[in-house]
């Protein structure tokens, strides 16, 4: 199939596009706008694959996503193109509202036009797969999980952004026929994974001997899912699933904000001793909390294990440790991306 990837040079859609290209016979053609978070340099491996295109241009532009469409004539669509970082949301929400919402209502338009003018079998194929998060069902407390009837209650600008997109691509099928799919997943981590994020922030600002800043006390729970994992579920979505599904994919790996910096940092003691010495959770420094932080995420995956097939591979230590490595072997590519002004600065105390 002919696979368009809007997003596929940040760190989910790579690692789609690494996986399509490695694992399957698949034209892949990734259109990137290349914000601070999206890099070529992580789509340096399949870079000169023939089955790989690019294409640099902003989803909010309905004449270049016209024109991708015309020229590379997609089977499928999977939609990651995003702002997606909470704290950036909280300090600058405008630009989470240009990219989620307009540019995706733009996306949709386009893949609608272009569904209506494809042969009746192409049209019974052709799914635009649209990729979203569990931020938009709000906050757990202390029990219970969230899976495809949770209502909705986004409480962050990032969130209620997404959730609009959401219901977006639900209303372009309910509405117009589009065949799409959905789904929301929980927190990813892995290679690749711009240093503004939890866990490859801790790595970094652990490497360079620097305060590691814990919000709160670190109570906050997440559910983790290691990228590999995610971007197979996506995959099954997109070839299997039956138009206008929804799927929740989470990794079964909830932990607490300070478990996993704690991890972090008990594997890195293993693998990069601190010099001259001491350990890394010395260096946990705990900081005023975010506005609004959801308490607990948590996902109940077991539609997708049931319908499709999927299941993770990697254990939340398994993945982790697999991560760390990764970035203390690859400082070439995360250096310079620190070096950008407010890389790795503190954002999100609601001074917008």
């Amino acid at each position: 199939m002919r696979i368009l990837v809007t997003g596929g040079a940040g760190f989910i859609g790579s690692a789609l596009v690494r996986h399509l290209i490695a694992e399957s016979a698949h034209n892949v053609l990734v259109y990137d706008k290349l914000t601070y978070a999206g890099t070529l340099t992580s789509l340096a491996a399949v870079a000169s694959h023939e089955r790989f295109r690019f294409v640099h241009a902003d989803i909010c532009d309905r004449s270049a996503v016209a024109s991708a469409f015309a020229d590379f004539n997609p089977d499928i669509i999977v939609h990651l193109a995003a702002e997606t970082h909470v704290d950036r949301s909280i300090d600058g929400p405008q630009a989470f509202l240009d990219t989620n919402l307009m540019g995706t209502a733009v996306l949709l338009q386009e893949a609608l036009r272009h569904w209506r003018q494809l042969p009746k079998t192409a049209r019974s194929a052709f799914r635009f797969h649209h990729v979203s998060t569990d931020e938009v069902f709000g906050a757990l407390g202390a029990e219970g999980l969230f899976d495809e009837t949770t209502s909705y209650d986004p409480r962050s600008p990032y969130s209620a952004s997404k959730a609009g997109s959401d219901h977006l691509v639900r209303a372009w099928w309910h509405t117009y026929g589009l065949p799409i799919t959905v789904t929301n997943c929980s927190n990813n981590f892995g290679p690749y994974h711009f240093p503004e994020k939890l866990i490859p922030l801790m790595i970094v600002k652990a490497l360079a001997g620097e305060t590691l800043p814990v919000y709160g006390r670190g109570e906050n729970v997440r559910d983790w899912l290691y990228v590999d994992d995610h971007v197979r579920a996506i995959r099954q979505v997109f070839e299997k699933a039956e138009p206008g599904q929804t799927f929740t994919v989470g990794g079964n790996a909830q932990r607490r904000n300070l478990q996993v910096v704690e991890t972090v940092c008990a594997i890195l003691d293993r693998l990069h001793p601190r010099q001259p010495s001491g350990r890394y959770a010395d260096l946990i420094d705990f900081v005023q909390d975010r506005p609004g932080h959801d308490f607990r995420y948590a996902i109940d995956s077991s539609k997708i294990t049931h319908d499709l097939g999927w299941r993770p591979l990697e254990t939340f230590e398994s993945g982790l440790e697999k991560t760390v490595r990764w970035y203390l072997d690859h400082p070439d590519w995360w250096q310079p991306l620190i070096q950008q002004p407010a890389a790795i600065k503190r954002q999100g105390l609601g001074t917008v």
